[in-house]
């Protein structure tokens, strides 16, 4: 039996199932629709009837008084000199108010006979709606739901216009060829694995949000709830606009514009559409300026703002798009939110305010800041558990693999994309960096420096594959550290870099496990049958990257491109790319499913590993969590309110 970690599936910060293990159901407690259609259709009918026997049957009394109100209003006129007089005084209505009486209670019993039969023909209706099966009466309610729909959306005028603001500048979005003929050769090769995993999915998937890639089918995970919203496409958007795959991105354009739907009643969770749907259009629309991509992105963010409705301004995990309804995953300690889910909403959400002028994503987030600045940490560090009804912490579980990694990356990368003037971010990144190398930082006994797991005041010698972007944090955070340990910082990157290469070098298909341990004689392999997967992760290359891009050490680029041949070579099918369930076997089974992330963040890293350091320069773009890169343009300054 195959034992499940954490939900949901994500890029980064979350464990996954292993594979094969089915989503964790969601509990809903619902009424039938034919039964509460029945007793909907008996209630109104009932209440009709009971309201017009009050109202409109014959009651003597009643119609008395009617008829005593007709003769004071005529008869008293006869004599009257104020009205219905010509010039000689005479009155003209002598004569008529028998014949008014009668021809006002015919009027009466008409309308008496035209409410009696509405009432027949209404229990008519009911009577043969009972008499119909339930395969009929689901039929009929979704013909008036699809009415309703379209009603409502023809009444719709469409979503107000976004204030105009300048385009910031953006540098080094093409080309980045690299001079080196072999380099070049290396990068033409990761151009074609981002193309057949594209084509793949064009082909089988498209419009699902993911693929499988061995059945050929679309596949989805509960994180993004029941609907279809094409996450591959909006994860991949700026992976082809750099790759230069120009058409390819017209194509998912073209499908944005014309079935991304936001209002649909689908339960997904708040990280994971932040980091890849609102990163992934804004990124599209900072690289290409189409407008659509922005406007997709507001309308996505104001469906995740009812999330924030908690005692505490915590989000939920979890948001219904359509209903505005939040809650938190099942299996969470106590009911809490995740650390690394609401501590990754700042780079986004702050692009927000700048581009709609709503200062409310901006003041969200901070708020987020200043409650957290406020709280006890258990030896300074931040547990991965926060309820957002108590503002309590949960379970004192520290990692800065899943559950706790882009919380202190989002911290590091406020601070650069404020041009480096958000300095309550830096101070922050760097307390919490301190306690880190305090508690979990080690080294093994063959030399091999990790970061492990803090557990109600013991450390956990495991290191997960989601750990392994450490490496690259420590060496974009080096620059600006306090009491000159820049050497240190980019130091310490290079160390976990070499760890997590060992993770990769000890394995039969030299990829990487999702968690390896360093205890019982056994340095940077996985022990048990649920962590020997490889699910497409970036981490690993993510570090190679950006150890590259600070020091140019070639041997980044050589461990990158044994990592990008492994993948060809264990992970590629006639249908895409799939995960594999044991690293170890030579004959490895796949998990039959192509990850939206392996196109936004593996083969983007990839690729930019092997161009020149002219495309997508760190000085004029900072990446969010998914790979998705935003300007830090000194424009964004303007659009911080505080709360």
């Amino acid at each position: 039996m195959t034992t499940p970690a954490l939900l949901p599936l994500s890029g980064r910060r979350i464990p996954t199932l292993s594979p094969g293990a089915s989503s964790f159901p969601h509990h809903r407690a619902t009424l039938r629709l034919s039964e509460k259609f029945i007793l909907l259709l008996i209630l109104s009918a009932f209440i009709t009837l009971c309201f017009g026997a009050f109202f409109f049957l014959p009651d003597n009394s009643k119609h008395k008084r009617f008829d005593l109100g007709l003769e004071d209003v005529l008869i008293p006129h006869i004599d009257s000199p104020k009205e219905g007089k010509h010039a000689s005084g005479q009155v003209v209505i002598h004569g008529q108010g028998g014949h008014d009486e009668h021809r006002h209670r015919e009027e009466e019993e008409s309308l008496r006979d035209k409410i009696r039969a509405d009432h027949e023909r209404a229990l008519q209706e009911a009577k043969e709606k009972l008499r119909k099966s339930r395969e009929e009466l689901q039929a009929e309610i979704q013909t008036e739901k699809n009415k309703v729909m379209e009603d409502l959306k023809k009444k719709d005028t469409g979503p107000k216009p976004l204030p105009p603001v300048p385009m910031p500048k953006v540098a080094g979005v093409s080309d980045g060829e690299p001079p080196e003929p072999d380099v070049k050769e290396k990068r033409d090769k990761i151009r074609e694995m981002m193309k057949h995993a594209w084509d793949s999915y064009r082909q089988y998937g498209w419009g699902h949000n993911e693929l499988k890639p061995l059945a050929k089918k679309g596949h989805s995970t509960n994180i993004f709830g029941n609907s279809q919203l094409g996450a591959t496409i909006v994860d991949a958007l700026d992976t082809l606009y750099i790759m230069g795959l120009h058409e390819e991105f017209r194509d998912g354009q073209e499908w944005i514009e014309q079935n991304l739907d936001f209002g649909v009643n689908a339960e997904v969770s708040v990280f994971e559409v932040n980091i890849r749907f609102i990163g992934g259009l804004l990124a599209a629309y900072y690289l290409s300026g189409q407008e659509v991509f922005k406007l997709k992105a507001v309308q996505l963010a104001e469906k995740l703002l009812p999330a924030f409705n908690t005692p505490t301004g915590i989000p939920w995990a979890m948001v219904n798009l359509k209903s505005g309804v939040g809650r938190n995953w099942g299996w969470a300690s106590a009911g809490s939110s995740i650390l690394a889910e609401f501590g990754t909403l700042h780079m986004e959400f702050v692009h927000l305010t700048y581009l709609t002028g709503n200062p409310a994503y901006y003041q969200k987030v901070m708020h987020i800041r200043k409650l957290l600045a406020k709280m006890d940490r258990p030896n300074g560090l931040y547990p991965n558990y926060l309820n957002p009804r108590t503002g309590r912490w949960g379970q004192h579980h520290t990692s800065v693999g899943g559950l706790g990694d882009s919380f202190y990356e989002y911290l590091l990368k406020a601070w650069l994309m404020s041009d480096k003037t958000d300095t309550e971010a830096r101070k922050t990144y760097d307390d919490a960096i301190e306690a880190i190398e305090r508690h979990l930082i080690r080294k093994s006994n063959g030399g091999l420096t990790f970061i492990g797991e803090w557990k109600n005041g013991h450390l956990e010698r495991k290191m997960g594959h989601l750990a392994c972007f450490a490496g690259g944090m420590f060496a974009l955070g080096a620059d600006g550290s306090p009491d000159d340990k820049a050497g240190h910082y980019l130091q310490l990157g290079a160390e976990i870099a070499h760890t997590c290469h060992e993770s990769y070098d000890r394995t039969v298909l030299k990829l990487g496990p999702e968690a390896f341990k360093f205890d019982s004689g056994l340095e940077a392999v996985a022990v048990r049958q649920n962590e020997k997967y490889y699910i497409l992760r970036p981490e690993v290359i993510e570090t190679y990257w950006y150890m590259w891009r600070f020091t140019h050490d070639p041997k980044y680029r050589q461990w990158g491109w044994e990592a990008a041949q492994a993948i060809d070579k264990y992970c590629r099918v006639s249908g895409g790319f799939s995960g594999v369930k044991d690293v170890y076997s030579s004959n490895p089974t796949y998990d039959d499913v192509q990850q939206s992330f392996f196109l936004a963040e593996t083969l983007k890293y990839l690729y930019l590993l092997f161009s020149s350091d002219d495309l997508m320069p760190l000085e004029s773009w900072v990446f969010n969590t998914e790979a998705h890169p935003s300007t830090d343009s000194q424009l964004l300054l303007d659009c911080r309110h505080e709360p």
